[in-house]
């Protein structure tokens, strides 16, 4: 199988094939977390994380692992990075680990780093595999942040709030009100919520994807009839 290029696994990762818009994979933590835009980044980025680390890993050790027990160490390796994720959580941003809770160390059981480990990384040379991670990575962090944006949104009426929980006492007035006296809805703060504000997501890419494939298809057969009307002139010319 030929190796992808740069561009085509940027293109994967962030848009074609978005692990949480495409391949549907990891939704457990994404719809979990994302009542806010702070949890959705500070699991984002242990993802992230993880997805780096372990595709870079992987593709260092592919050609000393047999088949007989690839499987096995790849989730080694994806728990050893889940671990120093969460350690780093617990040293730097302590109260936010407190509230991801459970959903830190269930980054090691996400199907999408495994899936990424053994269909990519353990198949192509490291740069590729950690390039392969960071857009995927990059892909599922952008829709958890859309998503936790909505939710946070509509649901409390901020945006950005607490942040100070993952970058410090700077952040602590970064949070943005737009709407005065919002009594909230708390619809969207609940699981139901978080499912509908992912199936809108999923229904407007696929939107945009259909625009763009009938976009492309008119134009391919707009470029068709001026080519045969070229050779039909070229033909009445000659005759």
């Amino acid at each position: 199988m030929a190796s992808k290029t740069p561009a085509e696994i940027v293109r994967d990762g962030l848009w074609d094939n978005n692990p949480a818009l495409v391949q549907v994979l990891g939704l457990c933590p994404l719809l979990a977390v994302t009542s806010t835009v702070v949890n959705a980044v500070g699991l984002g980025l242990a993802t992230l994380m993880v997805l780096i680390g372990s595709n870079l890993a992987v593709s260092l050790i592919r050609n000393f692992v047999s088949e007989s027990v690839r499987l096995p160490a790849f989730v080694m390796v994806i728990a050893s990075f889940v671990t120093c994720a969460e350690l780093l959580m617990q040293a730097y941003t302590y109260e936010l680990y407190q509230i991801l809770g459970i959903f830190i160390p269930l980054i090691v059981t996400n199907c999408s780093i495994l899936g990424r480990a053994d269909a990519f990384a353990s198949k192509n040379p490291p740069h590729l595999a950690v390039l392969d991670g960071a857009m995927m990575g990059l892909g599922f962090l952008a829709v958890l942040i859309v998503l936790g944006g909505m939710r946070e949104l509509i649901g409390q009426g901020t945006l950005f709030a607490d942040m100070q929980l993952l970058f410090g006492p700077m952040a602590s007035n970064w949070v943005i009100r737009p709407f005065e006296n919002y009594p909230g809805v708390l619809f969207m703060v609940l699981p139901p919520g978080a499912f509908l504000g992912l199936g809108c997501l999923i229904a407007l890419k696929n939107a945009i994807d259909h625009h763009r494939q009938a976009k492309r298809a008119k134009e391919t057969a707009s470029e068709t009839v001026s080519s045969g009307s070229k050779r039909v002139r070229v033909t009445g010319n000659v005759s």
